[in-house]
């Protein structure tokens, strides 16, 4: 998911064809109405995230690989106008699982792997050109913050799993996701990498009960959207919290508190898998979100809903 503009632009988890849904006015409008569709002739493998570059252009990361089987990984770089890209993408150490994406301010690809515990950053040395495959160096590692935020397929495991990514308009802000929390970190350079290395403890958002959230995004405002598939027949749901990205700096961490409105009834204590569970990462979803509304009303599409209207939550 990422934000262009005022619209809302969501990609079906795991598709293996890229349809890319916007909501023109989103952000402003009383329902989730899919106002337009652009859809992609290149036929992706496991698409799992979406980032903005910095012309603007949306990349699909086709970074899923649950066995850890792939030879090469994929972005898809779909312009403002002009034709599609893919550019491959090899690893220097062995296949791995991945579903954040960022986009340097000189158009490097940013990957961060799924693992519980310690996740890798990698990013390829100059801008990719053309098919590829380009290679991927392994930049730093970096381990999600413990988190108490009950949520997700996983338990504690998945709040310690790097599920998106996502940056602000301006890049100054980087943001992680898990299961249960946004991770925001200062970027007062525009480098993802530098802001998720640099070692500071960063902002916690809690995103508590979501049933599988993977999606990530801001709006131009600093406003973060969080998004969840459905998972057993828990509607997704897709979170606003409004100017958070104002309070990201180098020498004032702490957490946002989550919010409350007092409609949802307490989360059951979530089961925990073995240590294995990061091969079992991707459970299936049907993808059907439900929609929050807080201070501002707020609807987006995730995970292939192709036109519907959704109900609204006060948050």
């Amino acid at each position: 998911m990422v934000v262009d503009g005022r619209a809302v632009v969501a990609l079906n988890d795991s598709g293996r064809r890229v349809e890319l849904h916007s909501m023109g006015g989103a952000l402003d409008a009383d329902d989730c109405a899919v106002t337009d569709t652009r859809r992609v002739d290149i036929d992706p493998n496991d698409a799992e995230d979406l980032a903005r570059g910095p012309d603007g252009a949306i990349w699909i990361a086709d970074t899923g690989d649950n066995a850890r089987s792939r030879e090469t990984i994929a972005v898809i770089v779909v312009p403002v106008d002009g034709e599609p890209r893919l550019h491959r993408l090899t690893y220097p150490d062995g296949a791995r699982n991945a579903e954040a994406l960022l986009v340097d301010p000189q158009g490097r690809p940013v990957v961060v792997t799924k693992v519980v515990g310690t996740a890798e950053v990698y990013r390829t040395a100059r801008p990719p050109e053309g098919v590829g495959p380009t290679p991927l160096e392994l930049v730093g590692k970096i381990s999600l913050p413990s988190s108490a935020t009950r949520g997700g397929p996983l338990g504690g495991f998945g709040s310690r799993m790097v599920t998106g990514a996502a940056a602000t308009h301006d890049g100054r802000v980087v943001a992680l996701r898990s299961y249960t929390d946004a991770w925001l970190y200062p970027a007062p350079d525009g480098d993802p990498v530098a802001a998720l290395l640099a070692g500071g403890p960063p902002l916690q958002v809690p995103l508590p009960d979501e049933p599988q959230g993977e999606a990530i995004a801001f709006t131009p405002a600093g406003d973060l959207v969080s998004g969840s598939e459905t998972r057993n027949g828990v509607p997704g749901e897709v979170r606003v919290v409004e100017g958070v990205a104002g309070l990201v700096t180098a020498t004032a961490p702490g957490a946002v508190p989550p919010p409350d409105d007092g409609t949802a009834p307490a989360p059951a204590p979530a089961s925990e898998p073995d240590a294995a569970a990061d091969g079992a990462d991707d459970p299936p979803s049907p993808g059907l979100p439900a929609a929050l509304g807080g201070a501002v009303v707020v609807g987006v599409l995730l995970a292939g809903i192709v036109a519907m209207s959704l109900p609204r939550r006060r948050r």
